[in-house]
């Protein structure tokens, strides 16, 4: 498959809600948020409600299902009250991710193949409700295949080890040789996956911890049709705007296509 043109850039907007949750207040709006991501070219909109309700809330979710006019993209566990939730929200995509309590933000991919029965089970009923599904998996053959077998349509490969290597290490040589030849395998892992996926019939995304610096490599794999990513964005966007930070986003991952 060759290069499709228009890489699709979601926004990943929960952090926007971590700094009102600071203060349990109403500001930085999220409405506001996505509504400035989208005039400034996002493609679409991505939140992850978590089980601990820790940065989005489920009212949120409500507003922006009513406001966000691109796409939007709700991340969630695989449990009967989450899929209840999307069923009756009706996102344009609902992504299914691992979640436990400890983590900080969400640590690799779902292993679908040791949670098939259920993770099936939850892929079933948003199917046959009608809802798009993609499934946040590791770069690997078995997820790749299982996530096909249960009737998913997208696939978003979790970016988090290429991401971790591509961070300057401190007090050590960036272009070190190994280092170099161990980014060049992940990312050769990562087209090899996108490229398994889209001959399995499956649309193929990418996100975690993507970044400036880092993006270009992920976003010139010709079978990507869509990043999510949030934390940078958003960091970036407390110093210079949200405008400012999505259009220079834009542009690292437009000259990387071209």
């Amino acid at each position: 498959m060759g290069m499709k043109n228009h890489l699709r850039l979601h926004v990943n907007i929960d952090h926007v809600a971590t700094v009102r949750q600071a203060r349990r207040a109403y500001e930085p709006s999220l409405g506001a948020a996505a509504s400035l991501c989208e005039v400034a070219g996002a493609d679409g909109i991505t939140v992850h409600l978590r089980s601990d309700r820790r940065h989005i809330q489920d009212d949120d979710v409500r507003l922006l299902r009513g406001l966000v006019t691109t796409h939007l993209n709700v991340e969630m566990a695989a449990t009967d009250e989450m899929v209840d939730i999307a069923i009756a929200l009706r996102p344009d995509t609902v992504t299914l991710v691992p979640e436990s309590p400890d983590e900080i933000t969400t640590e690799g991919g779902l292993d679908v193949v040791t949670h098939r029965a259920r993770t099936e089970a939850a892929v079933r009923r948003l199917v046959d409700d009608g809802l798009d599904v993609s499934i946040f998996i590791e770069p690997d053959a078995d997820q790749i295949d299982a996530s096909a077998a249960i009737g998913a349509h997208q696939i978003e490969l979790c970016t988090a080890r290429y991401a971790v290597l591509t961070e300057a290490p401190r007090g050590v040589a960036v272009h070190h040789a190994t280092r170099l030849t161990e980014i060049a395998a992940e990312t050769a892992r990562h087209s090899d996956a996108s490229r398994r996926a889209a001959a399995a019939g499956l649309r193929v995304a990418a996100g975690h911890g993507l970044t400036y610096l880092n993006v270009a490599p992920i976003a010139a794999i010709g079978e990507m049709e869509e990043l999510n990513i949030g934390h940078n964005i958003i960091a970036r966007a407390i110093l210079v705007g949200l405008d400012s930070a999505l259009r220079e986003m834009r542009s690292a991952i437009e000259r990387s296509r071209s």
